[in-house]
C-alpha cells in the first residue's frame, strides 16, 4: 500500500515555549478556539505516567489528550507500595488538582499553566466520547494497546493537519503505529544523553605538547607533600571541580582540579596507591583510573563519588576496601551501608523469609565476595581470616532501598551498588537521606540495565553523573579495563 511518509517525530522535550491563542476541536465543533499553528498534540499512554508522574507538565505549549483507556489503566495499578504505585496515585492527585471540581465543559480541556505554574501553557483533554478508526484485521480492540491506536488514528483524521501523537514507553505499541501511518515517539524528557558515549567520564586529556606551549604560564610548586599547579590556560568552561587532568604525552602526569582562583584551575597531584606502601586494606590500584577512583574514595572533603565501569573493572572492590580503611582504620565514619536495586535478570524467586538483610543477602553476593578477598589479605591462617569476616560484617550494614523515605544517615559511608537500574527519582531519594558527616558513593554499569523502560540516557545514574558534575563537593570516574580476570575481560569484549 502506497502512503507518503509520515512527519518525523517531534521531540516532545525540545518543544517551543511559544503561547497557543485558540482551543482545538476535539469532539465537536464550539465557538470559542484559541489558534493551535504550530502546536501539536500528544496522547499519552499509561506507562509514560507510571515511569515519570510529572508528565503532564513536561511538554511547554502542546496540548495533551488522555485517553479513558489510559485512565482505567491506572485505577488498577494504584494499589501497593511500589514505586509505580506511588507514581500513579501522584498522577491522579495531579489530574484532581487540574480538573478541579467546579463545573466545567470537558470539551474545552483544561489550562495546565496555573497548576504547573507556567512550566506548561497547553491544554489537557479527557477523552469524552467514543473515538475510533478502524484498524486491520487480527488487532482487535478488546486488547487496551489497540484501543489506543484506534483513538490516535481517529484523532489523526479529525485533527488534520495539526500532528496528532502518541507517547509511549511500550516499543511494540510504538512499532504498531508506525505502521498503521501514526506518528509515536518515545519519552524523551527523562533522557539527558541520548548518545552514553557523552557522557562525563571525569577525566580530561591535555593534548600534545601542551606543557611547552602553556608551560610560561603557569605556576608550580610543592606544598604539603603534593605538587600543585595554577594554570591560567585551564578555566571552569574546561573542567569541572575534582576533574582529573592527563597529558597525551605524559603519562606520568596525573593531577585533580581541587579549585579554580581569579578564573585559573589549581591542579594538585594525586596520590598513588599503585604500591604495597601506600594500600588501601591491602587493595593497590591497578591503573590509572582505579587509582583516581581511590583518591576520590579516600578524600572525607569529597561528599559524593560516583564509579561507572564494566563488570571486572573493581567498582565494588574499590569502594569496601576505601570504606572500612575510613570506619575502622581512620574512624571517619561509624559504619558502611551497603544497598542496591532489587531488580532480577531472570525469572523471580519469590518470597524470601527472614529478616531486612537476611532478605537482601541473595542480593548481596558481590559484596560477600568481596569481603572474603579483604578479608584473605590479613594474616593469622584460616582464624585470622575467620575474625577479619567476622569483624567486617559488624562494621557492615545491608539495608533495602524500599525502606529508606524519611532516614537520615549521619557519618555513614553509604554505598548504592547497581545504581544504572534506579529511576532519577528514586536516586534522588537515596542521595537526599545523607546527613552531616555522610559520604555517599555510586556504582554502577549501563551497559547491565534490567529495569524495565530505563535506558543509558534516562537511567538515575546517567542523571546523578550529570547533574553533579560542576558540585565542588562531588567527583565521577569511569573505570576502563578489567582487572577481575583475562577470562573476563575478554568476555566483556565480545561477548
Amino acid at each position: 500500500m502506497d502512503r507518503s511518509p509520515s512527519p518525523p517525530p517531534p521531540d516532545c522535550s525540545l518543544a517551543s515555549t511559544e503561547s497557543a491563542s485558540y482551543t482545538p476541536t476535539l469532539s465537536r465543533p464550539r465557538s470559542r478556539r484559541r489558534s493551535v499553528v504550530g502546536t501539536k498534540l500528544f496522547v499519552l499512554d499509561t506507562n509514560v505516567l507510571m515511569h515519570d508522574p510529572t508528565a503532564l507538565f513536561r511538554f511547554a505549549e502542546h496540548d495533551l489528550f488522555l485517553p479513558m483507556t489510559t485512565l482505567e489503566e491506572l485505577d488498577q495499578h494504584k494499589k501497593g507500595l511500589s514505586e509505580v504505585a506511588r507514581n500513579v496515585r501522584q498522577v491522579s492527585r495531579t489530574l484532581e488538582t487540574i480538573i478541579g471540581e467546579q463545573e466545567h465543559d470537558l470539551n474545552e480541556g483544561f489550562a495546565l499553566a496555573g497548576p504547573s505554574s507556567g512550566l506548561a501553557t497547553g491544554r489537557l483533554y479527557v477523552q469524552t466520547e467514543a473515538l475510533s478508526s478502524p484498524l486491520p484485521p487480527g488487532l482487535s480492540l478488546s486488547d487496551n494497546d489497540h484501543t489506543i491506536l484506534s483513538l490516535v488514528k481517529a484523532l489523526a483524521e479529525r485533527q488534520a493537519p495539526r500532528p496528532v501523537i502518541l507517547v509511549s514507553k511500550d516499543i511494540n505499541l510504538r512499532i504498531k503505529a508506525r505502521a498503521l501511518g501514526l506518528t509515536a515517539q518515545d519519552y524523551r524528557n527523562d533522557k539527558l544523553l541520548e548518545d552514553s558515549d557523552l557522557l562525563y567520564s571525569g577525566i580530561h586529556e591535555l593534548p600534545t605538547g601542551f606543557w611547552e606551549q602553556q608551560g610560561h604560564n603557569l605556576r608550580a610548586w610543592r606544598e604539603d607533600g603534593y605538587d600543585w599547579w595554577l594554570v591560567p590556560a585551564l578555566t571552569a568552561r574546561d573542567l569541572f571541580p575534582n576533574m582529573f587532568v592527563v597529558v597525551a604525552d605524559d603519562p606520568r602526569f596525573e593531577a585533580r582540579v581541587v579549585g579554580f582562583r581569579d578564573g585559573a584551575a589549581l591542579l594538585r597531584s594525586v596520590r598513588d596507591f599503585r604500591h604495597e606502601k601506600s594500600a588501601v586494606w591491602g587493595i593497590t590500584a591497578r591503573n590509572r583510573e582505579q587509582n583516581f577512583a581511590l583518591d576520590l574514595l579516600m578524600d572525607p572533603d569529597v561528599d559524593l563519588v560516583t564509579i561507572l565501569g564494566q563488570a571486572g573493572t573493581g567498582k565494588t572492590l574499590l569502594t569496601l576496601a576505601a570504606g572500612l580503611a575510613q570506619t575502622l582504620d581512620q574512624k571517619i565514619y561509624t559504619e558502611v551501608i551497603f544497598t542496591r536495586a532489587t531488580v532480577p535478570i531472570g525469572d523471580d524467586i519469590g518470597f524470601l523469609p527472614g529478616t531486612e538483610e537476611e532478605k537482601m543477602a541473595p542480593w548481596m553476593g558481590a559484596l560477600e565476595d568481596n569481603l572474603e578477598v579483604l578479608a584473605g589479605n590479613g594474616e593469622g591462617g584460616a582464624w585470622g581470616r575467620g575474625a577479619s569476616i567476622e569483624l567486617i560484617r559488624a562494621k557492615v550494614k545491608i539495608k533495602s532501598i524500599n525502606f529508606m523515605r524519611g532516614r537520615t544517615f549521619v557519618r555513614k559511608y553509604l554505598v548504592i551498588d547497581e545504581a544504572q537500574n534506579l529511576t532519577a527519582k528514586q536516586i534522588r531519594t537515596l542521595i537526599t537521606r545523607a546527613g552531616p558527616g555522610t559520604k555517599v558513593v555510586c556504582l554502577g554499569n549501563l551497559a547491565q540495565i534490567d529495569t524495565p523502560y530505563l535506558t543509558e540516557g534516562s537511567s538515575g545514574l546517567t542523571y546523578l553523573v550529570e547533574r553533579m558534575k560542576g558540585w565542588e563537593y562531588s567527583g565521577h570516574v569511569t573505570l576502563a579495563r578489567g582487572e577481575r580476570s583475562r577470562l573476563a575481560e575478554a568476555a566483556a569484549e565480545r561477548l
